[in-house]
Order: C-alpha cells, then sequence, then structure tokens
C-alpha cells in the first residue's frame, strides 16, 4: 500500500466523486462558475454535502433558528464507519436530491454557503499519516459529467480559488473537527465500540451548539466541572467559543485528554444524585447526564425504537 493511500484512507471525507489524485495549494486549474453558464445550479440539484460544525453556526444564524431546529429541519446524520461517530449531510427537499436552498436564481444562502459548496470542484482531503500526530491539507480535482466550468477560459491555483470563495475562515474554524475524525478514524477497534451515551454525546458536542449550551448550563455539568466565570460567559454567549470548548469535552470525556478541571467534590455530587454512593465509575463520573439530549445518531427517534 502506498503512502498516498494510507493518507486517503484517513481522510474524513465520505465517498465522493473525488479523485484522488493529491494536488498542492500552487496547482492550477481551469474552472469559472457563474449565472449564464449552461449548467448553472445543476451541482445543487444532485446533492451529497457534508456539513462541518462551523457550516452549522453559519447557517442557522443565517435562518434565524436555533442548532436543534436547523439539524431536524436541514439535514440528516450519516455514520463515519460501522459503529462511529456521526456526521451530517444537508437532507435535500422531499422526493429529490436537490438542496432545500437553491432557486432559479442561484443559492439562497450563498454568503453562508457550507465549505464543501465553497470548494467545488475542489475536494480537500484532511489526511494524516500512521506514524504523524497532525492532520495535513491536500486537495484534489472533482470532475463530473454535468458540470461545463472546466470548460471556462479562467486559470488560477488551488490558493487563489480558497482566497476568492471566503474558504480560509471555513477551514481555519473547521480544524480541530476534522483533526478529531481523523483521530476517531484512525483508533478505529482500538477503543472498541462506542456506547449509545459516547455517540449522542459526540453528535451534541460538535454540531447541536444551542443544545450543549443547555448541557453546559445545567446542574449536572456544573457539580461536575470547574469551570471559570469568565470562561463560562464566553461559551454561553459565543457559538465559536462554545464550539472550541466542546472539542475540549469531547477530547476529555472519550479520550482522557484532560484541559478542564473537575471539582473537588465531582464524584461526591455524582453519587448524590444517583442515589448510589456505593458506585466509582470513574467513566459516569466524568460524563453527565445525557438523558435530555434527544437528536439520534441514525435519525429516528430514541422512542421509537
Amino acid at each position: 500500500m502506498s503512502d498516498d493511500t494510507k493518507l486517503i484512507d484517513d481522510s474524513p471525507i465520505p465517498d465522493t466523486p473525488v479523485i484522488p489524485n493529491q494536488m498542492q495549494g500552487d496547482a492550477v486549474i481551469q474552472f469559472r462558475c457563474h449565472k449564464d453558464i449552461d449548467c448553472f445550479n445543476a451541482c445543487c440539484k444532485n446533492i451529497d454535502i457534508m456539513l462541518t460544525p462551523y457550516d452549522i453556526i453559519r447557517l442557522k444564524n443565517r435562518l434565524g433558528i436555533t442548532s436543534t431546529e436547523f439539524l431536524r429541519e436541514y439535514t440528516e446524520p450519516f455514520e463515519f464507519g460501522r459503529n462511529s461517530v456521526g456526521g451530517v449531510k444537508y437532507k435535500p427537499k422531499e422526493g429529490t436530491n436537490e438542496c432545500q436552498f437553491v432557486t432559479d436564481e442561484g443559492c439562497s444562502v450563498y454568503e453562508d454557503r457550507p465549505t464543501a459548496c465553497r470548494y467545488y470542484p475542489v475536494g480537500l482531503l484532511s489526511t494524516r499519516r500512521q506514524d504523524e500526530n497532525f492532520d495535513r491539507a491536500s486537495y484534489a480535482l472533482v470532475t463530473e459529467d454535468h458540470c461545463h466550468g472546466h470548460f471556462e477560459d479562467r486559470k488560477l491555483t488551488i490558493d487563489e480559488y480558497r482566497e476568492e470563495q471566503g474558504l480560509e475562515e471555513y477551514d481555519e474554524k473547521g480544524r480541530a473537527w476534522r483533526q478529531l475524525i481523523l483521530k476517531v478514524k484512525s483508533a478505529g477497534p482500538a477503543i472498541g465500540n462506542m456506547s449509545k451515551t459516547s455517540l449522542k454525546f459526540f453528535f451534541m458536542a460538535c454540531y447541536d451548539v444551542d443544545r450543549l449550551r443547555e448541557f453546559v448550563k445545567s446542574e449536572g455539568f456544573n457539580t461536575t466541572y470547574d469551570v471559570d466565570p469568565e470562561t463560562m460567559d464566553k461559551i454561553l454567549s459565543d457559538d465559536l467559543a462554545l464550539l472550541e470548548f466542546g472539542d475540549r469535552l469531547i477530547r476529555q470525556v472519550m479520550y482522557a485528554e484532560e484541559s478542564i478541571p473537575l471539582r473537588s467534590d465531582a464524584l461526591e455530587q455524582h453519587l448524590s444524585r444517583r442515589g448510589d454512593r456505593e458506585s466509582t465509575v470513574h467513566d459516569d463520573m466524568e460524563r453527565p447526564s445525557m438523558a435530555s439530549y434527544e437528536m439520534p445518531v441514525d435519525g429516528e427517534d430514541e422512542k421509537n425504537k
């Protein structure tokens, strides 16, 4: 197996039409998309678009709704692997493969369009070698029959295209999540199958920031973790600060990468709430109750299972 194949296998991007011939940012591509091209909107009518946590924040704020509402109305979950953590994709219009936000004039949320839409027809390959503890970015060109933008008379580098599409901000805000997905995928069977609680916890902390905010405000959380007032004020008022905190919380709860201090009496408080002072399961103590979190990983209500 070549090193390139190992890199592609570690990519968090699910199966796509990307041909994994890796390119660097200075590679030159030929592409232009505009309203008068004969394939305008074609890519929006046959979608398979994965959303990053930052995409969800941008879109839910654009629409003036909570992340919970956005997830239920506009997305559908998928698994990155069997018994693995979940991701989120756009849910197409009912009975079609068409994006819910496409109009005859183009994208109705264009200024806040997702990372994948901004990159098209370039694919981002966020990868990690087996002997490295950091990710690296490379690119691949997506070529699909319906897209005629490749025949337009305009050439530019991938880096120039990324700057044009406003991707520096999106890549920066999505980097921690990409690294986390790579971490989960590379751990694989070594950590065993995750419990339903862990899967739901991961989903909430990554994608449902408004539910996460309520979770952080809960008694269970605040009798377990010792978060200073300044940090608490910041994460309760700033979606991006809360998103970063959620990443830290996932790494601490699921991978023992401790960065959030526990209260000295956390175990006693936890056992008191449970009414079970003989239990000493540290894993339960670190993970406050997720019973109120109802967004299922597989898209079905728990009550229907």
